[in-house]
């Protein structure tokens, strides 16, 4: 964007309930949380304790007034009282950086424009995931305002292939297009834009996926990892891209276009793509949803409806993660992701509560499919005592190829390892790696490039293509990459707590200063707070899932443990150490407050 001058937002996080919790909890969102820590009690060793706050976080504490175990955790990740940590506290578009250095992107501006004006036909591709279906519809919506003749599409899994593959460019082809943007892709398929190309179409690549050293055969190319991309913050996913150029565009022609409207797609679309929630994202995610709260699209209004979301009570990055990401990305995983698109690019209310009622129906059809596969990948792991190599491949014949990355993020976010899922099809297959947070998998899969056909992706999320004869020699790669790059190190921090829950502090205090610290996610981990040695009042089960009523020296407080309801019996009547995320309990209302569980074991 040029500027986000102007813009007043109220932003309350929401956070989920127990009983929303138990509804709403998707497995998807392990994958989408960038990895979220899980509950892990089988973990070895005890419980660490992070220890009191220090004399330095009481100052900062009386400097920002916040709460004493808020502050600690601010300074335990080096924060001091200055500009710096302010701004992270109140993010605003009016500090986002100045896109001038970006390469190429006045020239695709200029050239979008001169299309615009001469009523050239424009296609606009994107990906399959949430981050090209929101590019996509961003760059559809922004030329069309601005008069533009567009026809958005975008890939298929059934097509065999990831990004702008063979069939895709025939597609454009067939729209008569002469001008073509690419949305999440086009980074490395260099062999279809040349053909493109040759049958006289430009195309504009927008892309945040690692820069290969062959030039492309583009006219322009937006991607901010181009070493000669002078643009300082690299973070931006593609959907933050098509706003900046969006934007770009519209002062090309010197139209009056509020960019604002669509920052509820580039929210979603950063906290699915696992991009960093940091710098400029961190001010476009805190923005966007707000907007999101406001209902305006159609479409994720009657998607939040479905989900139980109430947008008026304000919207998380967790709700992004675990209830409207989910189900944007359903019809892609199954069929053709065109129903998402559609839904987002609807502006009649009717039509747009039709299609998000397939789309939720698509979304159980998903679930029923992942539960089934994610427990054939749990019973392979422990058979084939795979849980205690450094690294995991798992490969298997009728897998379904859309639902692999969400086996793939439950397996590294269980283990805490990086992982390759593939669903095999013959001689070969297609799969999606995850890791843990902040391990870098584009690294890893380098150094495993020989066991590969080929990959694609960044550090956080990637996807590869496989041959069957070739997995045991990937597992191998695999594994020495993992420790070459020390992941154990990484998979070592999850479920360990940041900060002790300060006895002088009122528990909502210190959720309410928490929200302060969202949107959390990579790049910006949500401390994980210790209660200690706190008495168990209340234990049950519900729906499979463990609740807990615990007291504190002055307060009772709830816990929720995702699929822990076999630890009740062993918890009740006796002290717990729990590691876990503190946040308001709107389902109680009040003060009341819940510690979401990462890790609970009985004190000594």
């Amino acid at each position: 964007m040029d500027s986000g001058r102007g813009l007043r937002y109220a932003w309350a996080p929401r956070m989920l309930s127990e009983a929303a919790w138990v509804q709403a909890t998707d497995p998807e969102a392990r994958s989408l949380l960038l990895p979220s820590t899980t509950a892990n009690p089988g973990r070895e060793g005890a419980i660490r304790d992070p220890g009191a706050a220090s004399v330095e976080a009481l100052e900062l504490s009386r400097a920002l007034g916040l709460s004493i175990t808020v502050a600690d955790a601010l300074f335990r990740a080096g924060r001091r009282a200055d500009a710096e940590t302010r701004l992270f506290l109140d993010p605003r578009l009016a500090h986002l950086t100045p896109p001038d250095a970006m390469a190429d992107r006045e020239l695709s501006a200029d050239r979008l424009a001169r299309a615009i004006r001469a009523r050239e036909k424009v296609a606009v591709f994107g990906d399959y995931d949430c981050d090209g279906i929101t590019s996509c519809a961003i760059v559809t919506e922004v030329l069309r305002a601005l008069g533009g003749d567009v026809v958005p599409l975008l890939a298929t899994r059934k097509d065999g292939s990831y990004g702008f593959n063979a069939k895709a460019l025939e597609r454009v082809r067939k729209t008569g297009a002469t001008l073509l943007v690419t949305c999440d892709c086009g980074s490395s398929d260099h062999e279809r834009l040349a053909t493109a190309q040759r049958h006289g179409i430009e195309t504009l690549v927008i892309d945040h996926h690692l820069v290969p050293a062959e030039p492309l055969p583009a006219i322009a190319f937006l991607n901010p990892h181009r070493p000669e991309c002078g643009f300082p913050f690299k973070g931006l996913a593609s959907c933050g891209l098509a706003l900046s150029l969006g934007a770009a565009v519209r002062r090309a022609l010197g139209a009056n276009l509020d960019m604002r409207q669509w920052l509820d797609l580039v929210a979603i679309g950063t906290v699915a793509d696992v991009a960093p929630l940091v710098g400029d994202n961190r001010a476009l995610v805190r923005a966007g949803l707000a907007v999101l709260s406001q209902g305006t699209r159609p479409g994720l209004r009657a998607l939040a409806e479905l989900a139980r979301l109430d947008l008026g009570h304000g919207v998380s990055a967790d709700d992004i993660a675990f209830r409207i990401a989910p189900r944007l990305n359903a019809p892609g995983r199954l069929q053709d992701p065109d129903l998402s698109l559609a839904l987002l690019l609807e502006r009649d209310s009717m039509r747009a509560a039709g299609i998000a009622a397939t789309i939720e129906q698509l979304t159980a059809q998903r679930r029923a499919i992942q539960e089934e596969m994610i427990g054939q990948a749990l019973r392979e792991i422990e058979a084939n005592g795979w849980a205690k190599e450094p690294a995991i491949v798992l490969a298997r014949e009728g897998w379904h190829p859309g639902i692999v990355g969400i086996v793939a993020g439950r397996v590294a976010s269980k283990y805490g390892k990086p992982t390759i899922v593939v669903a095999l099809d013959g001689g070969s297959g297609r799969g999606s790696v995850r890791g843990p947070m902040g391990f870098p998998l584009h690294d890893a899969l380098v150094l495993s490039r020989a066991g590969l056909v080929g990959f694609g992706g960044h550090q956080a999320a990637a996807g590869v293509e496989v041959r069957a004869d070739r997995v045991e020699a990937l597992r191998a790669l695999w594994c020495d990459a993992a420790i070459a790059l020390g992941a154990v190190n990484f998979g070592s921090l999850e479920g360990e707590a940041d900060v002790r829950l300060d006895d002088r502090d009122e528990p909502a205090v210190v959720a309410r200063d928490l929200e302060r610290l969202e949107p959390c996610g990579q790049g910006n981990r949500a401390p994980r707070v210790l209660v200690r040695g706190a008495p168990v009042r209340v234990s049950r089960i519900i729906k499979g899932h463990l609740k807990l009523e615990i007291a504190l020296k002055r307060h009772v407080i709830g816990a929720f443990g995702y699929e822990l309801g076999s630890l009740s019996q062993g918890l009740a009547g006796g002290r717990v150490d729990i590691v876990g995320r503190l946040r308001r309990d709107t389902f109680r209302g009040g003060s009341a407050v819940e510690i979401r569980i990462d890790r609970v074991e009985r004190a000594s």
